[in-house]
């Protein structure tokens, strides 16, 4: 029989440091410290009477004992979270707006991570470009985007930011003498601009061989071999190969990816600090 009542606080820390994988990263959708996160993981673990996390030198890992128990604190925070949508009567809605170029593969898993920080929070996702998401967002149209940045605001909190090759298929190759085949999205799209802007500025002939309404079409282009693109590393098709160097093309910068949000009330703030640090942890793992 359990003589004392596990602390679901830390059986909460416990599951975020689980799922993203950093003590760092936990205390930011926790809104707390680190040392406030590893206390109660040291509780619970000593509740448990069993070591949960192994740190590494580079992250942290579940031990054996660790990757039991998280199914069961999962289903523990589960009831908890059914049992205050029985006494709630208002399902809130957060409406977001993230860029195409940020929304890569790893979208699925922050909905989740949203969704479990809040189940009875409505959560919308709107997919555009900065430029209209932005727009959308001055608006009143969305609580909150993320994007990258416009070389137009200084508002906004940068969550990381990334650096961006020029990518081609593996067996593409360049005509000599004849311009640089860019796959883009249409204009007014910031990545698009910037990397035709570096390429005028060293003086690099091209032209438009594909222009795409979102990244899935361009990465598309580009691996059926229509030419090249300006991406983030994280966006890249399967068996994309970067030829900046081998071209000579110009290096492209490091593009910050910033959130702007409007929101003040706690269930949607603590929602957006967890999709933060998800997004972080997933972008630099």
């Amino acid at each position: 029989m359990i003589e004392r009542a596990l602390d679901l606080d830390a059986v909460q820390a416990f599951v975020r440091i689980a799922e993203l994988g950093s003590f760092t990263r936990a205390a930011e959708a926790s809104q707390t410290t680190q040392s406030a996160v590893s206390l109660k993981l040291k509780r619970l673990e000593e509740r448990l009477g069993c070591r949960l996390v192994e740190r590494t030198p580079r992250r942290v890992e579940l031990s054996a004992q660790g990757l039991t128990f998280l199914a069961h604190a999962r289903k523990l925070l589960e009831i908890q979270e059914h049992a205050f949508a029985d006494f709630t009567a208002v399902r809130q809605r957060l409406i977001i707006g993230i860029s195409d170029h940020v929304a890569g593969p790893e979208l699925p898993a922050l909905i989740a991570r949203m969704n479990a920080q809040d189940p009875q929070l409505v959560i919308e996702i709107r997919i555009g470009t900065t430029g209209d998401l932005l727009q959308s967002y001055d608006r009143r149209e969305l609580d909150a985007v993320i994007v990258r940045f416009d070389a137009g605001r200084s508002d906004g909190e940068v969550l990381t930011e990334e650096k961006m090759g020029w990518f081609a298929a593996p067996d593409w190759t360049h005509p000599a003498g004849e311009p640089l085949p860019i796959a883009t999205m249409a204009e007014p799209c910031g990545v698009r601009i910037m990397a035709l802007q570096l390429l005028d500025e060293a003086g690099v002939p091209w032209r438009e061989s594909f222009i795409g309404g979102g990244v899935t079409a361009v990465s598309a282009a580009v691996m059926a071999g229509l030419g090249v693109s300006a991406l983030a590393r994280r966006m890249l098709p399967f068996g994309a190969v970067e030829v900046g160097p081998k071209l000579g093309l110009p290096a492209l910068p490091r593009l910050p990816v910033l959130l702007h949000s409007r929101v003040k009330d706690d269930r949607s703030r603590d929602a957006l600090t967890a999709l933060a640090a998800a997004f972080r942890s997933a972008v630099q793992s």
